[in-house]
């Protein structure tokens, strides 16, 4: 199996370092033939060679490799993001990566912010419809700079966009014990896009009657994840909305440097990352949790068919956050290295 492999920028490449030697220790260990190939996109490359991504790239990754793990991407010299968002949102745009899949799983008690709630309550996934709605970048200014200007920013949905993240966010839930699914949008206040999501809704849970579906806005959804996570098994949503509730979601779960994702389009090649920023300022201070890096290695196994080693690192990293054998923000004292090696040493394979 070919693993491309994109650190980015600022802890991205702390955090890749690690998740890439848990990769190699499973290799090591299960004598799983991983081949992993290190690309050097980033604001680096893009500073000193004024290219973003090659010319033929995305073809050469949907073609030449099995899977690609990102690390994180943003650097405040580069203040337009012109590398982050072709490198990025690129690989989701041009690979058709239309499922961001975001688990929301506490692994410990006293990761749960939530005083009423312990970790078993907090176990639930989100379908974030991945390559439409807001940030497609439909849109534009008019008279900019002056006490006139005009923004203009469209919210893009097709019916066959929106149907096959349904169908998706369905076919997870029906695979799990309790089958349920919350489709979640503000159909009351933007009326053209919602009423678009509410009839291909009700059409395609008619497919599953077997599922226990039901509506809620965003809003609401937001609320409802604080006021009792335990209810949620499958939230499905649109671009901008579960980027928002995905990061609320992170929260529960102990924060962004817990928080795993994949970009994936069935049958193709898919894109792995953690959801956290590139956080410039801690680069190489050794601050950054590498936990969500290495949950979203894990992710990237399961994908490829390897659930007990995606298991088995999962395992790893809860007995690190039980043993306090992780960085500070999650109650530990250890570096970004001693954390990776204490995943790599609680492996049971």
């Amino acid at each position: 199996m070919r693993i491309a492999i994109v650190p980015g920028d600022g802890i991205g490449v702390d955090v890749t370092r690690e998740a890439v030697k848990v990769l190699q220790e499973v290799s090591t260990r299960r004598a799983l033939p991983l081949e992993l190939v290190s690309f050097p996109w980033s604001a680096d490359h893009y500073l000193s060679t004024g290219e973003t991504v090659p010319a033929g790239a995305f073809e050469e990754l949907s073609h030449g490799f099995d899977a690609v793990f990102m690390g994180a991407f943003g650097d405040p010299r580069v203040p337009d993001m012109k590398h982050a968002a072709e490198i990025l949102l690129g690989a989701r745009f041009q690979l058709d990566l239309y499922i961001n899949l975001r688990p929301v799983r506490c692994l410990a008690d006293r990761l749960c912010p939530l005083r009423a709630f312990a970790a078993k309550d907090v176990d639930f996934v989100v379908f974030r419809e991945n390559t439409e709605g807001a940030y497609v970048g439909l849109g534009g200014n008019f008279r900019k700079g002056t006490p006139e200007e005009v923004a203009i920013q469209e919210d893009l949905a097709t019916r066959r966009g929106v149907e096959r993240i349904l169908r998706a966010a369905f076919e997870q839930a029906r695979s799990r014990s309790r089958k349920r699914l919350v489709m979640s949008d503000k159909s009351n206040a933007m009326r053209f896009v919602g009423d678009l999501w509410q009839r291909a809704f009700a059409d395609v849970s008619a497919e599953y009657p077997d599922v226990e579906a039901r509506h809620l806005y965003i809003d609401a959804l937001c609320m409802q994840m604080v006021r009792d996570p335990s209810q949620f098994d499958v939230i499905v949503t649109s671009n901008m909305f579960g980027d928002i509730a995905t990061d609320l979601g992170a929260a529960l779960q102990g924060g962004l440097g817990m928080a795993a994702s994949a970009n994936i389009h069935p049958g193709r090649i898919s894109m792995f990352e953690p959801v956290h920023g590139s956080a410039p300022k801690y680069a190489g201070t050794g601050k950054a949790n590498p936990f969500g890096a290495i949950l979203t290695a894990a992710l990237l196994l399961e994908h490829l068919g390897r659930a007990p080693e995606a298991g088995a690192i999962e395992r790893a990293v809860r007995a690190c956050i039980e043993q306090d054998l992780c960085t500070a923000d999650v109650g530990g004292s250890l570096t970004t290295p001693q954390a990776g090696d204490a995943v790599v040493q609680k492996l049971e394979l």
